[in-house]
């Protein structure tokens, strides 16, 4: 007999708490590999596509697209066993087999961060029934027959089914999930009067759902009923075009979620301050001319101001290692790290994501300009993975390309200190005594308080303000 095992939304990658389902890969009745990816969702660093551990056939599924499910919630359940694999349901007692987000001696251990399938099995856990329950007749399996490598069931696979007492009602129910047992009685909904839309009329997750909504709905229009003549009477009372203007709500979820948590954190535990210059670029516009055309027409990728900008920021950081680091606020203690992960902001149609080139203190300009594409291609196709997006210690924020030349930007918690870069552009300016037209920048640093004092900072801007004015500077760290 198949047993009927639940796969938990794994951990998607560091901090990462929950995520939205975006579009499911496979039906309820399908039969799915091990490995094979049966649900697309969006984390608040990237979209992933989910493979199951486990070969059989889907039993259920949890979650509709674009809700969002808590790392550890149940994901779906899939019939698994060498002679039983179509059988949908669990057994006689109405319960599944329960896997625990530790594993399954049958998955395969090729999953996500956080999440392994080679552990030991995990013994099977019983669903206690409620009082007064027990178990109805069986009926036709749950799932579809398998194809032909998947033998058929010796005997029909029971749906379970709940009899005891519902918001306050005795009767059956036809129900295998406490999930939706639960769900029914925190919505005071009453699942007699329930159609299932499951094999064998199965309530499933999703007709509770749809009867939440219509309840809801059926509230709303009675308050609104209710309402109506006190709010004429408000209409007449105050003839206004705003009053009749609705606010538009928006999810704070996803990336812009992420953003939001990440940038508030920053503000409420990291004593910021920001210092800046204006720098004349002219030379380094420069080099970076001579450097693309000493490569020729067919000589590899063109050198990027924002490549030169980031090396310019690890030598640095080589100088002034303060602002590498992060504090321990727990223990009280600033941790110095000991290489140079540098994100670098993207702005994307899902939203600002910022990318870290990994050891960035081990590459030259071109080294670090190649990883930048590569990433940034990634950001705008929606395939960069949590890895790519988690542990930078120091970010370079160029706000140029929108146009503006200043702006004091908030640290990407929980790093010490973000550079941001203005736009270049054409501006009178005082050179070798007289003046001139020049390339200028301004550059804006925002760095902890607690990591370091003023001198330190202002050491590092101007560090980087005579490289930009005099690349020739980087060639003692080269």
């Amino acid at each position: 007999m198949a047993q009927v095992l639940e796969f938990k939304l794994p951990d998607l990658g560091e901090g990462l708490t929950e995520a939205e389902i975006v579009r499911w890969l496979v039906e309820v009745g399908d039969v799915v590999a091990i490995d094979q990816p049966v649900v697309e969702v969006e984390t608040a660093k990237a979209m992933v596509e989910v493979p199951c551990p486990y070969g059989g056939v889907v039993t259920a599924r949890f979650g509709e697209e674009g809700s969002e499910l808590p790392v550890g919630a149940p994901l779906l359940t899939v019939a698994v066993g060498a002679t039983d694999a179509s059988s949908a349901a669990p057994g006689d007692d109405g319960a599944a087999a329960e896997e625990p987000s530790g594993g399954s001696g049958s998955g395969s251990g090729n999953v996500l961060v956080g999440y392994g399938t080679g552990a030991p099995a995990a013994r099977r856990r019983r669903i206690r029934p409620e009082r007064n329950t027990a178990s109805a007749a069986p009926a036709a399996p749950a799932a579809p027959a398998a194809p032909a490598a998947v033998s058929a069931p010796s005997r029909p696979a029971p749906v379970a089914v709940a009899v005891g007492e519902v918001n306050g009602r005795q009767g059956p129910v036809a129900v295998v999930s406490p999930l939706v047992r639960r769900l029914a009685r925190q919505h005071e909904i009453d699942l007699r009067g329930l159609t299932g839309s499951g094999p064998d009329g199965l309530i499933l997750r999703a007709d509770v759902d749809s009867a939440i909504r219509q309840a809801g709905q059926a509230t709303e229009a009675a308050t609104r009923t209710a309402a109506e003549p006190v709010v004429a009477e408000a209409s007449r009372a105050v003839a206004s075009p705003a009053a009749s203007a609705t606010a538009e709500r928006i999810p704070l979820r996803g990336v812009r979620g992420a953003v939001a948590d990440k940038l508030s954190r920053s503000r409420s535990e990291i004593p910021d301050a920001t210092c800046w210059v204006d720098a004349d670029a002219t030379e380094l516009m420069a080099a970076r001319a001579a450097m693309n055309a000493a490569s020729g027409p067919s000589g590899g990728p063109k050198v990027s101001v924002l490549a030169l900008l980031a090396r310019i920021c690890t030598a640095a950081l080589a100088r002034y290692p303060e602002l590498n680091s992060t504090v321990d606020t727990a223990a009280r203690e600033i941790v110095r790290l000991p290489g140079v992960h540098l994100g670098f902001a993207a702005q994307t149609e899902r939203g600002l994501v910022v990318p870290v080139v990994r050891d960035a203190h081990t590459r030259n300009a071109e080294s670090i300009g190649a990883e930048i594409a590569r990433l940034t291609e990634l950001a705008r196709t929606g395939k960069l993975s949590p890895a790519q997006l988690t542990g930078g210690t120091f970010t370079l924020n160029n706000y140029g390309v929108f146009g503006v030349d200043g702006s004091t930007p908030i640290i990407n918690h929980p790093e010490a200190a973000m550079l941001g870069v203005g736009r270049i552009m054409p501006k009178p300016w005082v050179h070798q005594g007289e003046l001139a037209v020049r390339q200028v920048v301004q550059l804006s640093l925002t760095f902890d308080h607690r990591v370091c004092d003023g001198g330190t900072a202002g050491g590092f801007l101007r560090y980087v303000a005579d490289c930009v004015e005099q690349p020739a500077v980087l060639l003692r760290t080269l």
